[in-house]
């Protein structure tokens, strides 16, 4: 599978260009918007927890804060990097201008009508967003010929039927449970994030540290499988007997391919330990539910894991396609420490010291909020600018 090639800027303008670029290409306007929502929408479930804020959602409290954080932020940041990536494997244009704002209004009305409209028009609202972002994906992948890129599609369909399931179960539209999709999603958003991080991770460290990078494709072939199957497991709910083996066979497989990666002398690399340390947290997440700890799993995978790829990946793609040096100062590595620091306020309390789990969480909230509202401050006029070297994008 390809990736987005980033490389240092080859030149810069006298003067810096001006203007909106916000829909230059496609990981601007996700990016930014996903940033948004995480800001926003964990201090908003958190104060209806506390019965202080105000809304009703078309889905239960819970399943919607889930909902929102997979459907609504990790899936924003998966199209825009795939809107951003087809253009790079096809040479073709992916959605700019006017299709890529209007898509981008789909994915905000949608998070609007979870808020204020009737259960099954937001449902309608929210489903839409997926399928044609998949749309506008497949005319660019077809167009070029570009089959080994097909399973790009194949994940956005697989995210639409989650994401469907989800509203089904919740509604009792479907004699399911509404965990059920939404566990499906984030076993298939935890897969392809071990699968980017396979390709990306060993290759980036390579580079940084001039050596050859870690290549054992039996190794990938073994962990990626048990992570798949012990994820699965869980996401259907089997019994222990079958979840407990399959996860400590992938968390073993998944801590040696790691090791091959070396994150040892990647420490003083903010862009690279940021990577290796999400990455990580998979291996922990397996051990949990390996454990029986679900909940804390959960969410060890999906900040640990997946907000961790997602939040090293938005930093370091923002960089390299806004035209500026692939460097992290200190408000990127203040941000992934923030980000770290919401996990484990987020799981320790639940697993150590129960009596404390509401304030944890009040601090996790604040602590993920600051996170991604640092990237806001530095990152949201990369984002809305044009190109400091004059190229486009």
């Amino acid at each position: 599978m390809a990736v987005i090639p980033l490389t240092e800027p080859r030149r810069k303008p006298a003067a810096p260009p001006r203007g909106c670029a916000v829909f230059a290409l496609g990981f601007r306007p996700f990016y930014l918007l996903a940033a948004i929502l995480a800001v926003l929408f964990v201090p908003l479930w958190v104060l209806q927890l506390a019965g202080v804020g105000g809304l009703n959602p078309a889905l239960p409290v819970l399943l919607w804060h889930g909902h929102e954080m997979v459907f609504g932020f990790a899936c924003a940041v998966i199209v825009g990097f795939l809107f951003t990536a087809g253009k790079n494997w096809t040479g073709l244009a992916t959605p700019t201008g006017w299709p890529l704002g209007a898509l981008a209004g789909l994915w905000l009305a949608g998070r609007i009508a979870l808020l204020l409209a009737p259960p099954m028009a937001a449902a309608v609202i929210d489903l839409a967003f997926l399928p044609l972002a998949g749309i506008a994906l497949a005319r660019v992948l077809i167009r070029a010929g570009s089959r080994r890129n097909y399973f790009a599609l194949l994940i956005l369909a697989a995210l639409t039927l989650a994401n469907a399931l989800s509203h089904a179960g919740a509604h009792g539209w479907l004699a399911v449970s509404p965990l059920l999709g939404l566990h499906l999603a984030i076993a298939l958003i935890a897969t392809l994030c071990t699968v980017i991080a396979g390709r990306i991770v060993p290759s980036f460290t390579a580079n940084a540290l001039k050596t050859v990078p870690w290549k054992h494709a039996w190794a990938d072939r073994i962990a990626i499988t048990a992570t798949v199957a012990s994820l699965l497991a869980w996401a259907v709910s089997a019994p222990a007997a079958v979840l407990t083996p399959l996860a400590l066979i992938a968390a073993l497989a998944q801590a040696v391919r790691c090791w091959g990666w070396r994150p040892g002398p990647t420490l003083r690399v903010p862009l690279l330990w940021s990577l290796h340390l999400a990455h990580g947290w998979l291996i922990v997440a397996l051990l949990l539910l390996a454990a029986g700890q679900l909940t804390a799993a959960v969410h060890v995978l999906t900040v640990g894991l997946i907000a961790g790829l997602i939040l090293g990946m938005i930093t370091r793609t923002a960089l390299g396609h806004t035209g500026r040096l692939l460097k992290a100062g200190r408000l990127e590595t203040s941000c992934y420490v923030l980000l770290q620091l919401a996990l484990l306020a987020r799981v320790l309390p639940a697993l150590l010291w129960p009596a404390a789990y509401m304030p944890g969480l009040h601090l996790s909230a604040t602590l993920w909020a600051a996170c991604f509202a640092l990237y806001l401050w530095k990152y949201a006029p990369m984002l809305w600018h044009p190109r400091v070297d004059g190229q486009e994008g």
